[in-house]
This record gives structure tokens, sequence and C-alpha cells, in this order.
């Protein structure tokens, strides 16, 4: 229970620090959910050049016909990172013929260890649609940057793994021109994931 209030608690210090840097705010959609707007849609976007599992060079243009569904984790997360990847694979699995439209990706903020063999062992255990993503140090703030993702390594001596990487937990949804569309918390039902899927994917 802790690390899921200091991960909520770290979503939402992102958002503020994110909104107060931006000037901007929330607007409500026709299905219940708030979106970026203004300066905030414009300046997030899929913009990568990572490793997929396969250690095959991948850029966001190598997704330019689909949908993305992008969430921002590490391998050792102990439950926040999971959860969201299975509400991902739920909700896709819910939407039926339209998820072939739609890329999930599973992008580490730990490339130190998420090597590109770890991230396809890790997604594996979430079906075989979610790829994983990994890079240099370099390219993950780049990615992560891009998308305005809020990540910070977090030492812990008392931790066999010898530290945890704090980040924002939102699973964004990236229209097929690499822009954004709408986002999601870790947390959201996923009938709430489902709804919003069904009404930008077309």
């Amino acid at each position: 229970m802790r690390k899921i209030v200091i991960a909520w608690v770290a979503s939402v210090l992102g958002l503020v620090v994110l909104f107060a840097w931006l000037g901007t705010g929330f607007v409500s959609t026709p299905n219940g959910r708030e979106d970026f707007f203004g300066n905030a849609a414009a300046l997030i976007k899929a913009d990568f050049t990572l490793v997929d599992g396969d250690e095959k060079t991948v850029t966001a243009a190598d997704y330019k016909d689909k949908y993305l569904l992008v969430y921002f984790g590490f391998t050792h997360c102990p439950d926040i990172c999971p959860t969201s990847l299975l509400l991902m694979r739920n909700a896709l699995e819910a939407l039926g013929p339209k998820a072939k439209k739609v890329q999930p990706l599973f992008i580490t903020v730990d490339p130190e260890r998420d090597t590109p063999k770890a991230m396809r062992a890790y997604t594996r255990n979430f079906g075989t649609s979610i790829v994983g993503l990994t890079g240099t140090p370099e390219q993950i703030k780049h990615a992560a940057d891009s998308f305005k993702v809020y990540y910070s390594r977090v030492d812990d001596n008392k931790s066999a793994m010898g530290y945890v990487m704090d980040h924002s937990g939102f699973i964004y949804l990236m229209g097929p021109d690499g822009k954004y569309l709408a986002h999601f918390p870790f947390n959201a039902p996923e009938q709430q994931l489902i709804e919003g899927l069904k009404h930008h994917v077309r």
C-alpha cells in the first residue's frame, strides 16, 4: 500500500509540475475523463529511438500507422507497473477487432537493469502484444521528455535491489500521427480505459 501511495503522489506531483510549467489546465471530455489541452497537448508527443526485445532499433516512425498505448515503468517495479500493464492488456482484449490498430508499449525508466532480454521476458507475462523498449540513459531521457514523464532513481540500502525508480504513472494514448490524444492514471477503472479507447480509436 505504501508503494502505491508513493507512486500516486509522484504522479500527482509530476502533473502539478507539468501544468505549473505549461500554464495550462484540464478540460472534461464527453466520456467523463479529463484530458490535457492547449500547449500541453501540443508538447506531449511520441518521439523516441529505442531498442526492442530482439535488440532491434525502433523509432516512433515504425509505428506511424498505429495508435500507441504507452506506459513508462521498470521491470523491478513491485506493483504499479504490473497493474498498469494488466490494465492495458485487459482493455485491449475488450476492445475487440479495433485492438489491432493499437500498439501497446512499455518503456523502461531503468535502462541500467532493463536490458532488451529482460524487457522481453517481462512483457511476456502480459501476453504477446506489449512491446518492451529500452535504450541508453540518454535515449530513455529523450523518450520520457517527449511524453513529459517524470522519473528519478531512489537509492535504498535496505533493499536487496539497491534502488528503486520513482516515476509518474500515466498511460498515454497517442494517435497514428504521434500526437497526444488522452491519458489515464495507473489505477483507472478498466471500463474507463476501454471507453477511452473506443472514443478515440477509429
